[in-house]
């Protein structure tokens, strides 16, 4: 394997590719699942912070291919649609329900969303890590964005307790609650 390195000091850049390029079809797939949920939940007390969101993910999505665009690595434009027809195919997932949507349906996708949130904070924190060796690599950006990640995991992780908790039942309680049992 080479150690093919860009001027600035990343080493194995095609390497960053592949991660990036896997990042951000994981961010086309987030994306059209929370677009997915936010229809799901108009109307109720979801809906604001899953629009917020919404519009969370697609910035970190452009803030990433931005970072590709800088260091020069192309999109894989096949991986983004094998993750756009992928996600529509997990909706066709056996839940119990063959006519109707199962309420088990929104507890895993809130646990789903949850879970891709923190890969994506881990991705944020590659990025900011390699910021140190390459100075287009913006690491104030990824600070932020980490912060962000933080906070949007805190928000899911209740929201899946409480979606939990009315599929069967108990007290969500806060995170800290449970953690401290």
């Amino acid at each position: 394997m080479s150690e093919s390195s860009a001027p600035g000091g990343i080493r194995h850049l095609e390497l960053l590719g592949v991660y990036t390029n896997d990042h951000l079809a994981a961010a086309t797939g987030g994306i059209e699942l929370v677009c997915r949920m936010l229809g799901r939940h108009r109307g109720t007390a979801f809906e604001p912070r899953l629009a917020e969101l919404l519009a969370e993910l697609r910035e970190e999505r452009a803030a990433l291919e931005s970072t590709m665009q800088t260091l020069g690595i192309p999109v894989r434009q096949y991986k983004q649609i094998a993750t756009w027809v992928g996600e529509k195919l997990s909706r066709a997932k056996l839940n119990g329900h063959l006519l109707s949507r199962s309420p088990l349906s929104d507890l895993v996708e809130f646990e789903f969303i949850a879970t891709a949130v923190l890969a994506k904070r881990a991705g944020f924190e590659t990025l900011r890590e390699a910021a140190a060796t390459e100075g287009r690599i913006d690491a104030a950006l990824y600070d932020r964005l980490i912060a962000q990640a933080d906070k949007q995991h805190s928000w899911l992780a209740d929201a899946r307790r409480e979606v939990a908790a009315r599929v069967f039942g108990g007290d969500p309680g806060a995170a800290d609650d449970a953690a401290a049992t």
